[in-house]
């Protein structure tokens, strides 16, 4: 039986309250490998200055889920973003996006998704990102699958390796 809750969805940037930003931080921890552990709570910052599109979404006053997105020419430095750089002129990347594990399969990371698609489709650029292939995310791989994103690439880094997807 599915639980009965509310949340709504908030688009966000670097002037975001910092207690906000740190439950987010928080939340990315807790779901590390499935999101990429950040070095520090200033590093969240840094990424949010050079991000384009942010979301949050909350239930009863606390963050439940949020997403991170770049533009192509970011000064952002990841070997992941930088796979779509060298391939596509413009586009926009998912970094990370990570759902309490307690509010999973209620469809807040679908929808997030289609706010996100949504941009794309006027922009009418591709949406791309990563799911890890090493330790293998298979529930990511056929979200990303169902939603109609399709296989581009892989890589192999020291500790994990991931497939890229675009849509």
């Amino acid at each position: 039986m599915k639980k009965e809750f509310q949340y709504t969805i908030n688009e966000f940037s670097s002037s975001i309250n910092q207690d906000l930003l740190k439950q987010i931080y928080k939340l990315n921890q807790e779901n590390t490998p499935e999101v990429g552990s950040l070095s520090s709570f200033e590093y969240l910052q840094k990424i949010v200055k050079l991000s384009s599109n942010n979301f949050y979404v909350s239930s009863k006053e606390s963050i439940i889920g949020f997403m991170i997105c770049f533009r192509e020419n970011s000064a952002y430095t990841s070997k992941n973003y930088d796979f779509f750089s060298k391939k596509e002129s413009k586009f926009l990347y998912i970094d990370r996006i990570a759902i309490k594990s307690e509010y999973r399969r209620e469809g807040i990371g679908k929808n997030l998704y289609l706010l996100i698609e949504e941009i794309t489709k006027a922009k009418n650029i591709p949406l791309c990102c990563e799911v890890n292939t090493l330790p293998l995310n298979q529930n990511s791989i056929s979200f990303h699958q169902g939603l109609g994103f399709h296989r581009v690439g892989d890589y192999n880094f020291e500790d994990h390796s991931v497939a890229y997807f675009m849509k």
